[in-house]
């Protein structure tokens, strides 16, 4: 584009300059620390790097980019409270950027993690606001934005009222001892006892 136009060289490379600067700030950690943390081989990790350097050439994704992507998969919907709950999920320092150490540890967990490790990434998306339990609004928001983010075209005969129904099945069904609240020991025993549970978290993988 015309107007793009430096003065002098070294103009240039000044920007060029900084451009590498910021580029060096989000290289990742060494990928013997991720391959040692993660259940990728190094030659996997390069890949992922390849492709996520592809995507974002900044070396970190803000909010507004999981909510795009999002909207491409599930056009016939609305994703973004759904990518946003999922952002905040994938932000474990909650910095507002996901690095790339960031994603490939969270798909590490939901591609080849355990059911264990499943299950406790899955409660940290669940619980909002960090405060190591779940509680029914919590659950509610989280079904409402899967259910938004599916569309009518997915579910045309979903009245309004079956994600509160869906919720609270779910709810009575984890909330072993009745305090309004599902700790990770009851999501926990509850998912790994209930083939329906599973069935739907199953699903909800599905859509990652």
């Amino acid at each position: 584009m015309a107007h793009w136009q430096f003065g002098s060289k070294s103009g240039h490379n000044k920007i060029e300059d900084e451009l590498e600067m910021t580029m060096v700030c989000h290289r990742p950690e060494g990928l013997e620390q991720l391959e040692a943390q993660t259940n990728f081989t190094k030659r996997e990790l390069q890949v992922l790097y390849r492709g996520f350097k592809n995507e974002c050439p900044s070396g970190v994704v803000n909010e507004e980019t999981f909510k795009q992507i999002y909207a491409q998969f599930f056009p016939h919907g609305d994703a973004s409270m759904y990518a946003h709950y999922l952002f905040h999920a994938f932000d474990t320092t909650q910095t507002g950027s996901v690095k790339f150490e960031d994603f490939v540890t969270a798909l590490s967990i939901l591609l080849r993690g355990t059911v264990h490790e499943k299950l406790r990434w899955t409660f940290n998306l669940y619980d909002i606001n960090k405060d190591g339990y779940i509680n029914k609004e919590e659950m509610m928001d989280i079904v409402k934005a899967i259910y938004d983010m599916m569309g009518k075209y997915t579910y045309p005969v979903l009245k309004e009222d079956t994600p509160r129904q869906h919720v609270d099945i779910f709810f009575q069904k984890m909330d072993k001892n009745k305090d309004g609240i599902v700790t990770l020991d009851e999501f926990l025993e509850s998912c790994q006892e209930d083939d329906n549970i599973m069935r739907s978290l199953q699903l909800f993988q599905n859509v990652m």
